[in-house]
């Protein structure tokens, strides 16, 4: 984790803390207070953010947390714990050890990788294999892991892919299998995808097969 920064917001004597403690000198501290900027730079760099809250509308944490950043929520109180209950992973109730601390970074940057690693970009839409979702545009649709499966089989083809190809990696079928399994699935498939995105062209076919 070399050439990481670690961006604080809300707490700049934490973040001067940080940079005279050895054990945070592999990293660089840097401090915002411009918490759009904060978000901005750590989109587009590797940084982990280490926010400083009193009080968080559960909403705003939970578009904090659609961002593929690593991310930890210090807060000083109980309110942030209360409303949040079920994202504990991702928080650390002040007083904290500082070796606490550096075990929340090292769990931040792992959980984050795993992520990354779960995700496939397909045209306009993220496939998060281990969710089993498929998102766009803050939307997002549940799928079964027969879909999911299907969309990851789109994404290592460039070509259209045919039905047979689809019933033997998605169903271990033989592709002279007589059986509507393809186009029926594709079928309930392009419905939930309307149904949620507003996309009548997710799923296209001609004479050589489907794509996407």
């Amino acid at each position: 984790m070399s050439n990481v920064t670690i961006s604080v917001f809300g707490n700049k004597i934490f973040s001067e803390i940080l940079n005279e403690m050895r054990l945070f000198s592999k990293y660089k501290i840097k401090y915002y207070e411009d918490l759009n900027l904060c978000l901005d730079d750590a989109k587009k760099k590797n940084h982990l953010v280490i926010f400083f809250v009193s009080g968080l509308d559960k909403n705003f944490y939970n578009e904090i947390k659609k961002n593929n950043f690593p991310l930890i929520f210090v807060n000083e109180s109980s309110y942030v714990k209360n409303i949040l209950s079920d994202e504990l992973n991702d928080q650390l109730n002040m007083p904290f050890a500082i070796l606490d601390f550096k075990k929340k970074i090292i769990n931040a940057f792992a959980k984050n990788e795993f992520k990354k690693n779960s995700l496939i970009y397909l045209n306009n839409y993220i496939i998060d294999k281990n969710e089993r979702k498929i998102k766009k545009n803050n939307l997002e649709l549940q799928l079964s892991e027969k879909e999911i499966s299907f969309l990851i089989l789109f994404s290592k083809n460039k070509e259209p892919i045919s039905r047979s190809l689809v019933l033997k990696n998605v169903w271990n079928y033989s592709p002279e299998s007589e059986t509507h399994t393809v186009e029926t699935h594709i079928h309930r498939l392009r419905k939930k995808i309307l149904e949620k995105f507003d996309d009548n062209n997710f799923i296209k076919n001609n004479n050589k097969g489907y794509y996407i």
